[in-house]
C-alpha cells in the first residue's frame, strides 16, 4: 500500500510571516546561526512573535550539526519551557531545531513543542520533511534520523530571506533541490503524487537556478527556487532518496564539502550508473530509470535521437550548469587530497552502502559500483 500525505502548514506570500503572530501565551526559542542572530534578523523575528510570553534566541548553530550541540539545544529547551521552536536558517538550523525536539519527546523531558521552520536558504527542503542529519565529528559520519515526529507543523517560505545568498551558497543549494528531485523521480519507491512534485520542482530549479545565480537581487527567480526546493522536498519526504546522497553524506562528513555541492560533483556520475550507460543496455532496452531521466530532459527542452541519447544530454546539461556556476567536478578541486581519500576510501564505501538513502536507489549497488561512482571525482 502506498501512501501520501503533508503534514506541515506551508505559508507563502508577503503575509506569511503573520503565521509568528499566531503564538499568543507561549514560550518560544529561536534556533538559529551567529549569523542570522548578529545581522538583527533573529530579532526581527523575536519582534513579530507578538503576544509570546517569552522569547529566547539559542545562536549557537553550525554547519553539520553535531550531536554535542543537540545535547546542549535541548538543555537550552527544557530551561526555557519551550512551547514553540522557531527554526530561522539553512538546513543546519532546521535539522538542530528538529533533532533536538525529537530528543524531548523521545526522552519523555517535554512532547508538545510545536515547530515554525522558516528556511533562508533554497535546498534542503527541511521544512516539509521528516528527515534531519546530525553528525559525530569524533567518527566522522552523518546520521540521517527519519521520524514523522520531525516534520515541522508550519513552513513560512519568504524568498525575500534568500535574496542575500551569495552565489556559491545559491549554486550548492540549487543543486541540493536538482538532486533531490531527480532522486524522488527515479526512487524504486515513486508514485504519481511524488513525480507531478519532483516534475515541478525539476522544471522550476533548471530554469531558474541560473537566474538567482546571476542575479541574487532578482526576487521571481528567488520566490520559484524557493518553492522548488519546498515541492522538491515534499517528493524526497514521500519516496526517500537514492545512492547520490547515500554518498554525498560520506563526502560532507569525512570531507566537510558542503552537502550540495557534494551532490551536485556525485549527480552526473550517479545519473550515468543509475541509467545503465556502458554496461550492455541497448537504445532498445533502456533502463527504468534511463527512460525516466530522458523524460526529465524532454521536459526541460533537451534532445536526442533515443533514450540513451536523452539521459546523456540531460548528464551534459548539468555538467554544464557545473562549470557555469564554478561548482568543483573533482575531489582536487575540492582541496580533498589523493592521500585523505584513499585513507578512508573504503570506510566511505561501506557506509555509503549502509545509508539509509540508498535502499530505494532504482538500481542496486555493490561496494565496487560505489568504487566506480567516487572514481569519476578522484582525479588528481
Amino acid at each position: 500500500m502506498q501512501t501520501f500525505f503533508i503534514k506541515t502548514k506551508v505559508c507563502s506570500g508577503s503575509d506569511a510571516m503573520q503565521v509568528l503572530g499566531t503564538f499568543a501565551g507561549k514560550n518560544a526559542v529561536i534556533f538559529t546561526d551567529s549569523f542570522m542572530s548578529q545581522s538583527g534578523t533573529a530579532a526581527k523575528i523575536a519582534a513579530m512573535m507578538t503576544g509570546a510570553r517569552n522569547v529566547r534566541i539559542f545562536d549557537a548553530i553550525k554547519p553539520d550539526p553535531p550531536i554535542e550541540l543537540i545535547a546542549e539545544g535541548l538543555s537550552f529547551l527544557l530551561d526555557a519551557d519551550t512551547d514553540v521552536v522557531v527554526a530561522l536558517g539553512g538546513g543546519s538550523s532546521i535539522d538542530a531545531a528538529k533533532a533536538t525536539i525529537l530528543m524531548a519527546k523521545r526522552s519523555g523531558a517535554k512532547d508538545n513543542i510545536a515547530l515554525v521552520a522558516i528556511p533562508t536558504t533554497s535546498g534542503t527542503g527541511s521544512e516539509v520533511t521528516s528527515f534531519a542529519v546530525i553528525t559525530d565529528r569524533e567518527k566522522g559520519v552523518k546520521y540521517p534520523l527519519v521520524d514523522e515526529a520531525l516534520l515541522p507543523d508550519y513552513a513560512i517560505m519568504d524568498p525575500s530571506l534568500v535574496v542575500s545568498a551569495p552565489p556559491r551558497i545559491t549554486a550548492d543549494t540549487g543543486f541540493d533541490v536538482i538532486t533531490h528531485a531527480l532522486e524522488a523521480y527515479v526512487s524504486t519507491a515513486a508514485n504519481d503524487y511524488s513525480d507531478a512534485l519532483a516534475e515541478k520542482a525539476l522544471s522550476l530549479a533548471f530554469q531558474y537556478l541560473p537566474l538567482a545565480y546571476k542575479n541574487g537581487e532578482d526576487l521571481l527567480a528567488r520566490e520559484k527556487m524557493h518553492t522548488a526546493s519546498c515541492l522538491a522536498g515534499m517528493a524526497f519526504n514521500a519516496v526517500s532518496l537514492g545512492i547520490n546522497h547515500g554518498i554525498a553524506h560520506q563526502l560532507g562528513a569525512r570531507f566537510h564539502i558542503p552537502h550540495g555541492r557534494a551532490n551536485a560533483m556525485l549527480l552526473p556520475h550517479v545519473i550515468r550508473f543509475n541509467a545503465g550507460l556502458g554496461t550492455g543496455y541497448s537504445s532498445a532496452a533502456a533502463s527504468p530509470a534511463a527512460v525516466r531521466y530522458a523524460s526529465i530532459a524532454r521536459m526541460i527542452g533537451l534532445s536526442g535521437y533515443n533514450t540513451n541519447a536523452l539521459v546523456l544530454a540531460l548528464i551534459r546539461h548539468i555538467s554544464r550548469m557545473l562549470k557555469e556556476t564554478q561548482t568543483p567536478s573533482t575531489l582536487r578541486e575540492a582541496a580533498v587530497t589523493r592521500e585523505a581519500y584513499e585513507a578512508v576510501k573504503d570506510a566511505m564505501i561501506d557506509a555509503s552502502l549502509k545509508d539509509a538513502c540508498t535502499a530505494t536507489n532504482p538500481r542496486p549497488a555493490s561496494a565496487q559500483d560505489v568504487d566506480d561512482i567516487l572514481s569519476g571525482l578522484a582525479r588528481w
